[in-house]
């Protein structure tokens, strides 16, 4: 049974940094897409970036391009996603989901993920 968490959120002022983090178990390929989607309050779910665990090539949302970076850390099953220069805007419930397969970045749909973590919520101040 594939089990999905993510842990990590917290509060943060405008500026500041968090990392968080999914660990993925009960999978059976280790190719996988693994993403990120966000869900603030009144707005559609949507997806903020992933990493296909293949090959190791991410993408992001324009958005946060060049302000989240996505790292794997095989040898305890875990993905982390670093996020800097936190905006008002970021804040939401984020979600960890994963797939066998390549990822689908045009764009990240969450009908694309059957396996889903319970989401973690971050909060950003100005």
């Amino acid at each position: 049974q594939v089990q999905v968490v993510e842990s990590g959120g917290g509060s943060v002022q405008a500026g500041g940094s968090l990392r968080l983090s999914c660990r993925a178990s009960g999978y059976t390929s280790s190719n996988r897409c693994i993403a990120w989607f966000r869900q603030g309050a009144g707005k559609e779910r949507e997806g903020v970036g992933a990493i296909y665990t293949g090959s190791g090539n991410a993408y992001f949302h324009l958005s946060v391009k060049g302000r989240f970076t996505i790292s794997q850390d095989n040898a305890n099953d875990t993905l982390y996603m670093d996020m800097n220069n936190l905006k008002p805007e970021d804040a939401a419930i984020y979600y960890c989901a994963m797939d066998y397969g390549h990822c689908n970045t045009a764009p990240l749909r969450k009908g694309d993920f059957r396996y889903w973590g319970q989401g973690t919520q971050v909060t950003v101040s100005s």
